[in-house]
């Protein structure tokens, strides 16, 4: 049972019209009462809004809105207080500082949706959603969050588990039973059973890698040799001055990172040093980042100057873009041409070519329809229910889905049911932890300290 009272900064330290103190616990009401006057003696109604003075002995700290909430129906289904004060440090600092010293503790990272979990509120799927929802850069990304939260993919994942559980049930009477009178399960019931388990994670991971690019977002990163324009093509599409552009080649030295919004999609968008040999020790290690951030990429904008022939260098990126999920920009269009697009077409037949003249502005917005094009080849339906975004929840139901298979495997070789029970045992425990029912305490720490304080 939890016992102590929690207390955090529930909004942004720093300048604002209004800053947010949360206390959850049973003591939380008696906390308040010790510091909080209010501007009148009626009785307070839960959850109504009473106006009032947060006093230090008979010094006024701020002048404050205060909202009691009483349990269970709260976020933490504990008691929960938020006081409403003016939204600069100094009040917010104060007020924390009465609250700890009248018995309150700060909470850790993600201490207040920890709670509601651990208090049966909510289940870890839809407590994950819940910082997913904070840190949406993309309204589809907001409302493929909001989706998780309300108990979309908790309820299909809690009903396959369950039907495995009562599968595993049946099973375990013919091990444990064998001399009573029960008729056993047949393989082939097992069988149809499994497969069908094993058909509701498919439709699940079918559209994975889609809902994972609108959660975490499709880093792109955009290669070539120095000055063919690669910190242009980012201030142009992010239509801001974020990268020094100069005519000096090598000017990008380390990587730059920003986000931005095409068509719905979060890009992650880096750009990187160019990559060549070079003496400048700098230089060097810029390039050698480079490398290192492409080889995670989920998707490479490859550049060329069109104004120029192609290099050895040139040569020496196209066959690391090779394996690549790739778009080649053929850069400076504007100027007298001495590219030869044979070659590229040569080396790199499979990727998509688009000329482009970023000082003219031409070719960019058929960049941007070639982004959304890679992402989801306009063939994907866009229905939220249907996207598992989380990459632990991904990985959990690829390892459930192969040891659904392998029980299904196992069924048909008929082999006994001991081996076949392992492996649907294995599946529920991996389903388990997606929604809470089997995940132990170190990993729910994990989980809950990627959480901004105060939530």
């Amino acid at each position: 049972m939890i016992t102590d009272t929690i207390v955090a900064i529930s909004t942004p330290l720093g300048e604002g019209a209004i800053g947010i103190i949360r206390m959850s616990g049973h003591q939380a009401f008696e906390i308040v009462d010790a510091f909080f006057r209010p501007a009148s003696h009626k009785a307070r109604v839960n959850r109504e809004l009473v106006y009032g003075h947060i006093m230090d002995g008979d010094v006024v700290v701020d002048e404050v809105m205060v909202v009691k909430m009483a349990a269970p129906n709260t976020y933490t289904r504990e008691p929960i207080v938020e006081i409403n004060c003016h939204g600069g440090i100094i009040p917010l600092r104060e007020i924390l500082s009465l609250a700890l010293r009248h018995g309150a503790r700060l909470a850790e990272k993600g201490e207040f949706t920890q709670r509601a979990f651990l208090n049966g509120r909510i289940d870890l799927a839809q407590a994950e959603s819940v910082m997913d929802l904070i840190s949406a850069k993309t309204r589809r990304g907001f409302d493929l969050a909001l989706n998780q939260l309300e108990g979309y993919l908790s309820s299909r994942v809690r009903s396959i588990r369950d039907n495995l559980i009562a599968l595993m049930a049946q099973i375990e009477v013919g091990i444990d039973y064998p001399e009573e009178d029960i008729e056993d399960i047949t393989y082939h019931e097992i069988s149809a059973q499994l497969m069908v388990s094993s058909e509701q994670i498919s439709k699940l991971l079918e559209n994975a890698n889609n809902g994972k690019i609108i959660r975490e977002g499709l880093k792109t990163v955009i290669v070539g040799k120095p000055n063919v324009g690669k910190s242009s093509l980012m201030n142009a599409l992010l239509r801001d001055s974020r990268a020094i552009v100069t005519e000096i080649a090598g000017t990008t030295r380390d990587l730059i990172e920003e986000f931005l919004n095409i068509g719905g999609i979060p890009i992650k968008l880096v750009d990187t040093a160019g990559i060549r040999d070079t003496e400048d020790i700098v230089e060097k290690i810029g390039v050698e980042r480079s490398k290192g951030v492409f080889n995670e990429a989920d998707l490479v904008i490859f550049m060329l100057n069109a104004s120029e022939s192609i290099t050895d260098e040139d040569l020496q990126i196209m066959e690391l873009v090779k394996e690549k999920h790739a778009i080649v920009l053929i850069n400076k269009t504007d100027l007298p041409q001495m590219i030869d697009e044979a070659v590229i077409n040569e080396h790199l037949h499979d990727k998509k070519i688009i000329r482009i003249s970023i000082e003219k502005e031409i070719g960019l917005v058929d960049v941007e329809k070639a982004i959304q094009e890679m992402v989801f080849s306009n063939q994907i339906d866009y229905n939220q229910n249907e996207l598992v975004s989380n990459s632990r929840h991904i990985d959990l139901l690829k390892k459930a889905l192969v040891h659904c298979n392998e029980a299904y495997s196992a069924t048909s070789n008929q082999m006994p049911y001991d081996f076949i029970e392992v492996d649907i045992k294995d599946a529920i425990l991996y389903l388990g932890q997606i929604t809470g029912e089997s995940v132990e305490k170190d990993l729910l720490n994990n989980i809950f300290s990627n959480f901004c304080l105060g939530k």
